[in-house]
């Protein structure tokens, strides 16, 4: 059986501990009701207020692709360097091409060669056509005479046989034409792939931009599709920014928008809503909207990080409230409003808002003030005394 000096000892223990917190809660209802706690100030007035969503992301060209070469080859010259703007077809690397050219050299006096070969070709199918016509004359001149038995059996055999000669001769000529033909063909054809590899040897912009990295020297062996810089048009530039899915339905191509560099936090960039991406990240619960940047500052780079905040509502006259004076109270809004030197808890209905204010659509009056705690962690309560240092 418990001792009663234990049992006594344990109630004024409990008793002890709901006397602190009984003072603890008198000390600050006395504090909140009796003392005045110092608070900060706003008087309502009607502002203009943009409502906007926020986004971050990082800019992004539209049009980009890597400068690289055709074939493989050593980089004799790189004529381009990052920062540059360059023209569209704007020579930007050269290759070393003396092996090059001496093919097409090649080729070219090998289509040289084959158009020679046609051309002694057709003067052997002249000479071939006036054996034959003479060949025909004299096998009709002698078939003539031996039907008269002026000639013999065998002056016609000798002409037939000359005749056949003569037209054989005439099908070899017409066939080595038609062979030399498909000879230049090739030869042209293959000059043809030597000048375009030569051609290849100089690497071009295919559009005007930005070149915005180098990644080889001149030197170096580059294989065939391999970077040698990066380019950008900066026509459309814009930032990929990702939103929280909840805003979606405010959100609408060509809203206007303001973006905000990390490298220029102090200054805003005007921009606009370009398209909404139609696929969430199923972990952060976020969507893409990209927007374009119609300037953009001094000094920027693709892949630098920014905020977007996109317009989605605006009005020019409207009791404007700072956000930091809302006073939430079962998940409804309100403020505490200064009467009488106390702190008097209103519901309102918010409107349009954004990061910094908020519009008290309902439940306030223009010139009313509104209070909230001067020192950080201070929440106000309903009937506090209240003063302004």
């Amino acid at each position: 059986m418990e001792p009663r000096w234990r049992g006594l000892g344990r109630l004024v223990g409990r008793a002890a501990r709901l006397g602190a917190v009984a003072a603890v809660a008198g000390a600050v209802g006395y504090w909140g009701w009796f003392a005045p706690v110092a608070v900060s100030e706003h008087r309502l007035r009607r502002e203009p207020i943009v409502a906007d969503v926020l986004g971050t992301g990082v800019l992004e060209a539209r049009v980009r692709t890597t400068i690289s070469p055709k074939i493989t080859g050593r980089i004799a010259a790189i004529l381009a360097d990052q920062g540059d703007r360059v023209e569209a077809a704007a020579a930007l690397v050269r290759l070393d091409d003396e092996e090059l050219r001496q093919q097409v050299a090649i080729a070219q006096a090998n289509e040289e060669a084959a158009r020679a070969k046609i051309d002694r070709l057709k003067a052997e199918k002249a000479r071939a056509v006036g054996v034959l016509a003479q060949a025909k004359t004299s096998f009709e001149r002698v078939r003539t005479l031996t039907a008269r038995n002026v000639s013999s059996q065998e002056e016609l055999d000798r002409a037939t046989e000359a005749l056949r000669v003569a037209e054989a001769g005439l099908s070899g000529a017409e066939a080595g034409i038609s062979e030399g033909e498909k000879e230049l063909i090739a030869a042209s054809e293959t000059l043809k792939y030597q000048r375009a590899r030569l051609a290849d040897a100089t690497v071009t912009a295919p559009f005007a931009g930005l070149i915005t990295r180098r990644q080889r020297e001149p030197g170096d062996v580059v294989p065939a599709g391999g970077p040698i810089l990066s380019l950008v048009a900066t026509e459309e530039l814009w930032i990929s920014a990702w939103v929280d899915e909840t805003e979606m339905a405010r959100l609408r191509p060509e809203q206007p928008a303001r973006v905000v560099f990390r490298s220029e936090p102090d200054r805003s960039f005007s921009g606009r809503v370009v398209r909404l991406g139609r696929e969430a990240d199923r972990e952060t619960r976020e969507f893409v909207v990209d927007v374009r940047v119609l300037e953009l500052p001094t000094n920027w780079a693709v892949g630098q990080r920014a905020e977007v905040y996109i317009e989605t509502g605006r009005k020019d006259s409207v009791p404007r409230l700072p956000a930091r004076f809302l006073a939430w109270r079962d998940d409804a809004p309100g403020v505490f409003v200064a009467e009488g030197g106390r702190a008097v808890w209103r519901p309102i209905r918010i409107g349009l808002r954004n990061a910094e204010f908020v519009e008290a659509a309902e439940g306030l009056q223009e010139g009313e003030t509104v209070v909230t705690a001067r020192k950080p962690g201070t929440a106000l309560a309903d009937g506090w005394r209240i003063w302004t240092p």
